[in-house]
């Protein structure tokens, strides 16, 4: 096991309350970004938390792995489902790799000895 996933939520959630405490502001507002991303309802909770979690893997957050796995399995994903978020999430990360090296080519040719 590489993680003990639920231990991470719980003791995210737990270290939380720390940075509540000295920001609550920024906390609520926080908590009304992620109120209002549920959108106007076209997407259903699943399909919102297989992205999440996709998104967390691409952002590298294991807090935000945590908690959208949680949430994702409570919404009903399967790991069938998952898989196939993962795999567009891995896609993505080789695409966009991609396109920063062809930047870097770019950068590199512009920066040629004169």
């Amino acid at each position: 096991m590489l993680n003990n996933w639920i231990d991470q939520l719980k003791n995210l959630r737990g270290a939380a309350g720390a940075l509540a405490k000295a920001n609550p502001k920024l906390i609520a507002g926080f908590q009304g970004l992620n109120a209002a991303q549920n959108g106007a309802g076209a997407l259903d909770a699943k399909t919102r938390e297989l992205i999440a979690l996709a998104v967390a893997v691409t952002t590298r957050c294991d807090g935000c792995i945590a908690s959208h796995a949680n949430a994702a399995r409570a919404a009903g994903a399967t790991e069938a489902e998952l898989s196939d978020a993962l795999g567009t999430a891995i896609a993505l990360n080789a695409g966009a790799a991609y396109v920063y090296s062809v930047r870097a080519m770019e950068a590199f040719g512009q920066f040629e000895a004169k």
